[in-house]
């Protein structure tokens, strides 16, 4: 066991995409052996750029570079840039992992957002978050850490035509300029084998920020709970699910730009980019403070590609919705999809490849049955 937990302890560093531990015996000394520990690198850092395919957002494009060893040093350091037409994203994120001798660690974000309405909606409306964030890591445990930290943020609607009722009531309350002072504690457990590519094992995360100063006062919480069973030395059964929830403090609404959205990579495949949930009357997915998703896999290596970790298909099933913060949580809305891909880490770089079809959708859902995420590594 404790072999074990060493070749976990390295594979977790995400800096291999194989760890391999072998015995041998000590000439002169019966009760000792040696251990080998043999890896094989990965590049750890990645120019991505990524795409997706829609009746309403066409194609967006995505563009980042990470580092996930700057310098040497073990630090981690990404810039990421969103280009889409209706969505765009400038953000700087820096980790130092061993920020103290202890295992603290340290991270670092800044970032600029603006979200404006699909051309179909109609409206020039924008909506313009601002903001940076410091946060703490304490390892507690072999696998579990504590997080807390801070961040100041600051947005501003834009208003223009058709722009959403919620938008306007909450500019009309507390302007168009809106501060907020969230402060931030959360928990991780994380006993996977692997952080590339997890075969066994679990991981479960709670996120929480309360808005204590500013024009936003809040609470928002999320849970990730992920479990990984291997079928055999080739095939892995996986599940995801994740439940999120908010609301206003002091009397006050629950801020429209805190919102959950759902739909697409990393929630609900099958439908466009966060736009399941709640709408307004001009038709603008605005999300709300209730989610939930639900995920589940089969993961096996690709047809004769044996038991290499790096290149493997998928097939998938997915469900969940967001829901308005006077709406009751309604199972019987909930959307669902099916569908296969595949994930290559390749020489050049990570790809993903993902087409699902929505086996439960309502009048009015956007579809997008296309998705793909396609990198260059240096």
């Amino acid at each position: 066991d404790k072999i074990k937990l060493s070749r976990d302890r390295v594979d977790r560093l995400g800096f291999f995409k194989e760890v391999n531990v072998e015995t041998a015996d000590v000439s002169g000394a019966p009760d000792q052996v040696d251990l080998n520990v043999n890896v094989v690198e990965k590049p750890t850092g990645s120019l991505q750029l990524s795409a997706g395919f829609s009746s309403a957002d066409r194609l967006g494009l995505g563009f980042s570079i990470k580092q996930e060893n700057a310098f040497g040093s073990g630090n981690y350091l990404g810039v990421e840039v969103n280009t889409s037409k209706y969505n765009r994203t400038l953000a700087f994120n820096t980790i130092n992992p061993y920020f103290t001798a202890d295992g603290i660690s340290r991270t670092v974000d800044v970032y600029h957002r603006t979200s404006k309405p699909y051309e179909d909606q109609g409206g020039n409306y924008e909506l313009v978050t601002s903001g940076a964030g410091l946060r703490f890591g304490v390892p507690f445990s072999e696998v579990d850490t504590i997080f807390f930290g801070g961040s100041v943020e600051r947005t501003q609607i834009k208003p223009g035509t058709n722009i959403p009722a919620a938008y306007l009531a909450y500019a009309e309350r507390f302007g168009y300029i809106s501060t907020a002072l969230p402060l931030s504690v959360g928990w991780s457990r994380d006993d996977r084998d692997s952080a590339i590519a997890p075969t066994n094992g679990r991981f479960q995360r709670i996120a929480s920020e309360v808005g204590v100063a500013g024009d936003a006062r809040y609470v928002r919480a999320n849970y990730q709970y992920q479990q990984y069973y291997p079928l055999n030395k080739q095939y892995t059964l996986a599940f995801n699910g994740e439940l999120g929830w908010g609301k206003g403090l002091s009397d006050r609404p629950f801020p429209v730009f805190k919102n959950f959205y759902s739909g697409g990579l990393g929630s609900v495949r099958g439908f466009d980019q966060g736009t399941l949930g709640p709408r307004d009357v001009t038709g603008a997915s605005i999300g709300g403070p209730k989610k939930i998703t639900l995920n589940a896999e089969i993961i096996a290596p690709f047809p004769g590609a044996g038991n290499d970790r790096t290149l493997r298909v998928f097939g998938f099933v997915d469900a969940g919705n967001v829901y308005g913060e006077n709406e009751k949580v309604d199972f019987g809305q909930m959307r669902a999809s099916v569908g296969v891909g595949l994930s290559w880490i390749s020489p050049i770089g990570p790809l993903r490849i993902a087409i699902a079809n929505p086996v439960r959708k309502f009048a009015g859902d956007r579809i997008q049955k296309l998705q793909f995420q396609i990198g260059t590594s240096f």
